[in-house]
């Protein structure tokens, strides 16, 4: 058989002679071994020959373009088995050239990001070619102001292997007001030079992405009509209800002024001196004089003092905290007791998560559970009782957190354990 050259998606033939040099009439069973058996026919599959006659059959390739069909030199045999001599088969063997084609798929996800100055896409590529592609990648966009980076730059990628490559795409300054901003750009994956000096061929593969970043203003819309809204109302309240109140309530504590009785005595003082014939009528005006007046308000303020009620309880404020520190998957219990002839009313409780951990916070007063919540639900909680819960002396104020994973406080790196806080506030007062 010659050697034969064929390129992936299309056919090619050779030929093969089969002779009988037997002294018998031969059939003989064709069929192609080795690595093109999965896409080589021969035709006839099947001779029968006379004794000293020869028949030639083609042998048909056809190669799909698959990156499973390798380019280069492949071997191809043919097996030749006699039917009444089986022993005396033979695989003549020629080459085949399985000739290059390029192709190559590729996907920029998300088509559009929205942000403030970045956005990251995600770019899968896959050599759908029967050869080794080395691949760069290059942007463009209609301005400059966009600015990207890749990584890795380049790839290189085997037939039938994927990749992927992450890109960065960051604006040169914010927009601070109006309406978001649109920056198409295309991302252009294509074959590159294997070597310096390299001369460009016709084939070379590329294909070329759309994508859009969006870059949304820092302060929106409805924020500006809400910081309008909210300086009309405040200037409407300067300028117009508050004067309107100050001038109301002036003038509805000038009538109540206004219209005050006379106190009983100063009215008695009157009427005595209007007795005597020789009373002036200036006379009944003298109980309004400093003396008599200060003497009357200093009998009227003496029983409405009452001053002994914020210290007569026999309690005063308290509070307590319970500091935790617990390892991831461990548990771990802080208490805190009432003192010995104490009573501990409680009226608020303050719990900080401030690391953002998971895991779960049980509180007790006692044996009393007041509550158990989820860490990952709240960074600060607080509760607050108008009637103080009582704790009895020597009972405790427990916290149990049991850690399922620590978070990531301001400073940006994760702890090594969770830590919470727990502050207890009420009046501790005395048994006695």
């Amino acid at each position: 058989m010659p050697p034969v050259s064929v390129t992936p998606g299309t056919l090619a033939t050779t030929t093969l002679t089969v002779r009988n040099d037997s002294d018998i009439v031969e059939a003989y069973s064709l069929e192609v071994v080795g690595d093109c058996a999965a896409w080589a026919t021969v035709e006839p599959a099947r001779v029968s020959l006379y004794p000293g006659t020869s028949e030639t059959v083609t042998v048909r390739l056809e190669p799909p373009r698959s990156p499973d069909v390798r380019s280069g030199e492949v071997p191809l045999a043919v097996r030749v088995l006699p039917t009444e001599h089986p022993e005396a088969v033979r695989v003549p063997e020629t080459t085949v050239h399985v000739g290059e084609f390029r192709q190559l798929r590729a996907e920029l996800a998300p088509g559009r990001r929205r942000g403030w100055l970045r956005g990251r896409y995600r770019l899968a590529v896959r050599n759908e070619g029967n050869c080794p592609v080395p691949l760069g990648f290059t942007p463009g966009q209609p301005g400059e102001e966009l600015g990207f980076a890749f990584r890795p730059v380049t790839q290189r990628l085997e037939p039938g292997e994927s990749a992927e490559v992450g890109l960065r795409v960051r604006t040169g300054k914010p927009v601070w007001f109006g309406s978001p901003v649109v920056w198409p750009f295309t991302v252009t994956a294509a074959e590159t030079a294997e070597g310096a000096g390299q001369p460009e061929r016709d084939d070379i593969v590329r294909t070329q992405l759309d994508a859009e970043f969006v870059q949304i203003p820092v302060f929106p819309k409805w924020l500006l009509a809400l910081l309008a809204a909210l300086l009309a109302l405040l200037l409407a309240w300067f300028t117009l209800v508050r004067p309107a109140v100050r001038s109301a309530a002036k003038d509805a504590a000038d009538e109540v002024v206004q219209s005050r009785p006379t106190p009983a005595g100063q009215e008695g003082q009157g009427q005595g001196a209007g007795g005597g014939a020789d009373q002036p009528a200036g006379g009944a005006g003298s109980s309004t004089r400093p003396g008599a007046g200060g003497g009357g308000a200093g009998t009227g303020t003496g029983d409405g003092t009452g001053t002994g009620t914020g210290t007569g309880s026999g309690g005063q404020q308290s509070s307590a905290t319970i500091d935790l520190k617990t390892s991831g998957g461990q548990n771990k219990t802080g208490t805190y007791t009432v003192p010995e002839d104490k009573v501990f009313g409680v009226t608020d409780i303050v719990v900080a998560n401030f690391q953002g951990d998971e895991g779960v916070l049980t509180i007790n007063f006692g044996e009393r559970k007041i509550t158990t919540i989820a860490l990952e639900t709240f960074r600060n909680q607080d509760y607050h009782w108008v009637t103080p819960i009582r704790i009895a002396a020597k009972d405790t104020v427990t916290a149990q957190v049991t850690c399922s994973k620590p978070g990531t406080p301001a400073t940006g790196i994760r702890a090594q354990e969770c830590h919470e806080v727990l502050n207890v506030s009420g009046v501790l007062s005395s048994t006695r």
